[in-house]
C-alpha cells in the first residue's frame, strides 16, 4: 500500500459517520471521565506540593550549610 492509497483509505474512514454510542454507556463514560479528571487534578496538586516541599527543604539546607 503506497502513500496515496493510505491517504485515500484514511479519508474514506474519516468521512464515514462515527458509530452511535448506546445511551446507557454515556453515563458510565461521563462518570469515568470525571474520575479520571479528579485523579489527574489530585496527582498534579500532589506533585506541586512535593516540588514546593523540595524547594523549602533545599532553602533550609542551603541556609543551614553556609560555606
Amino acid at each position: 500500500m503506497n502513500r496515496s492509497e493510505r491517504e485515500a483509505t484514511v479519508r474514506r474512514i474519516m468521512e464515514q459517520t462515527p458509530p452511535r454510542v448506546p445511551p446507557e454507556l454515556y453515563a458510565d463514560v461521563v462518570r469515568r471521565g470525571g474520575r479520571l479528571l479528579r485523579r489527574r487534578t489530585l496527582a498534579r496538586r500532589l506533585l506541586w506540593l512535593l516540588l514546593c516541599a523540595a524547594c523549602v527543604a533545599f532553602t533550609v539546607w542551603a541556609l543551614a550549610a553556609r560555606p
